[in-house]
């Protein structure tokens, strides 16, 4: 019972910290306040991450290099008590700016892709900031329980992004037809998994939940982390709430670009997968310079993913793919039946 009321309290203090963001002046809508919230959490759960493994190395008699320099970890800036417009200015005039520069390693590029070419929601209000900050800092990163209550709030609030969104599947599929078809596909340990418009990253989140219970050794727990997951997005924010989707389930290092997938050229495909679950855009239009990158061009993005996904898997027994398709997209004429052709060739 106590460990029951401590993850409800706990996620009150999240939801405290969304209505703090709602309030400010550069959070107006659900999709701003996400945002922030979730580049906030990203730097408080590397935070716990860095502490652990630091903490392994010195019982290991070796020594730690940092992702971060001392200045920009977490534990530096966000729990020290400035002065409100002190506060901002650090974050605008310093910690962007570094983290957008990071590299040399998966972790620090996937770090840098979260601040990267975009600009980053940051509260009007210093001590708007300042309050969410210490409901952050409450959070124990190192615990599971609190990392699950996390999880479980920030699933709620893509849910409720999807729902109040005009465009609602082009970020949150429903997490039933999510997990079946992950079901279905069972990706296996060693294999490689891929979403060619990962939105926030339902699929592959749930792939590592189906995949980790086969982690038995170091080898695969660094397979899983750095070699499993790939993604790629057309949009920042929804790359931004994937990424920070993964890491909050425990995948601290996939692979998630943000790029517009239908720009490769098909004929010319490099990277395959062993696996593929996705659910793109439906009843997009894509211009003449994208459709010149397939075999079969017209403007339905759906026939477009279905042609890149045909040239991404891996060409041998045992590839599969689960894909969510507008009804009827495989029993329709003309360049339906073209792609369809293809599909069953």
């Amino acid at each position: 019972m106590a460990a029951t009321q401590t993850r409800e309290t706990l996620a009150n203090q999240i939801w405290r910290a969304c209505d703090i963001l709602r309030r400010d002046n550069n959070c107006g809508g659900i999709m701003e306040y996400i945002e922030h919230l979730a580049w906030l959490l990203f730097m408080r759960f590397l935070d716990a991450l860095e502490e652990e493994w630091e903490t392994q190395a010195s019982l290991e008699g070796r020594a730690y290099d940092a992702i971060l320099d001392d200045e920009y970890r977490w534990r530096s800036w966000a729990a020290r008590d400035w002065p409100a417009d002190d506060l901002l200015a650090f974050v605008h005039g310093h910690l962007i700016p570094y983290l957008q520069n990071l590299g040399a390693d998966p972790l620090r590029d996937t770090i840098r892709s979260v601040f990267a070419e975009r600009n980053i929601i940051v509260c009007a209000s210093g001590y708007n900031l300042k309050d969410v900050l210490q409901l952050i800092n409450s959070i124990d990163f190192h615990s599971q329980d609190d990392i699950f209550t996390v999880s479980q709030v920030y699933e709620e609030l893509l849910r409720r992004l999807g729902s109040e969104n005009r465009m609602a599947g082009e970020f949150y599929t429903p997490r039933a037809v999510i997990r079946f078809i992950v079901e279905v596909v069972n990706p296996q340990m060693g294999e490689t998994v891929y979403d060619p418009a990962c939105g926030t990253c339902g699929f592959l989140a749930q792939a590592y939940l189906w995949m980790r219970g086969a982690e038995r050794t170091i080898e695969d727990h660094h397979t899983l982390q750095e070699h499993t997951f790939f993604g790629q997005e057309k949009k920042p924010i929804p790359a931004l709430l994937g990424l920070m989707n993964m890491v909050l389930h425990g995948a601290t290092a996939p692979r998630i670009l943000r790029k517009n997938t239908l720009e490769e050229n098909v004929r010319q495909a490099s990277e395959r997968y062993d696996v593929i679950t996705t659910n793109p855009p439906f009843g997009g239009v894509e211009g003449r310079h994208i459709q010149q990158n397939f075999t079969i061009q017209v403007q339905a993005t759906e026939l477009l993913f279905v042609q890149h996904i045909m040239k991404k898997l891996k060409p041998r027994d045992g590839t599969r793919c689960g894909m969510v398709v507008p009804e009827g997209t495989l029993f329709r004429t003309g360049a339906f039946g073209d792609v369809k052709r293809d599909l069953l060739g």
